[in-house]
């Protein structure tokens, strides 16, 4: 049975259920099932449903296991800071014009542009397959941009 969480007031209660929501999210986005995000932060199945269900009972431990499995890290934002500057929008990628994407989306037979969600998951499944070293500043621009826009910022690079 799960540990009793102390009371949160609605307003944290919803940011804890918009973190779960976030995760699962990404986890969808990455194609992973919970199962296998779940034996990779080393939990079972039913924690990672409580931690994507925002559930304050579970520990911060996990919480922060479940975003590593993702490939993410938890920052923490003064409100009182300057707000970032907005980051262009992407329709869509041309594969044919970043070279490094154009050797990973080989299983994308017929297609010639994906969407910058797309982009961005072709490029963090196989990102231990690029060779960075050949990675035009062309291409790190717009790895940069899709992590911004469409994965929450953190770099790959």
């Amino acid at each position: 049975m799960p540990a009793q969480a102390p009371p949160l007031g609605d307003a944290l209660l919803k940011a804890l259920q918009a973190l779960g929501a976030e995760l699962r999210l990404r986890r969808e986005r990455l194609g992973i099932t919970a199962m296998a995000a779940a034996e990779s932060a080393g939990m079972s199945r039913w924690s990672w449903a409580r931690i994507e269900a925002g559930e304050p009972s579970v520990t911060m431990g996990a919480y922060l296991g479940a975003a590593q499995a993702l490939g993410l890290e938890l920052h923490w934002l003064d409100p009182n800071a300057a707000a970032p500057q907005p980051v262009p929008e992407i329709a869509s990628v041309r594969i044919d014009r970043y070279p490094q994407l154009q050797r990973l989306a080989w299983q994308q037979a017929g297609t010639t542009e994906l969407t910058a969600q797309e982009a961005l998951a072709v490029y963090e499944r196989n990102w231990r397959h690029i060779d960075q070293a050949k990675l035009e500043p062309r291409e790190r621009e717009l790895i940069d941009t899709l992590t911004k826009a469409v994965g929450g910022g953190r770099p790959l690079v």
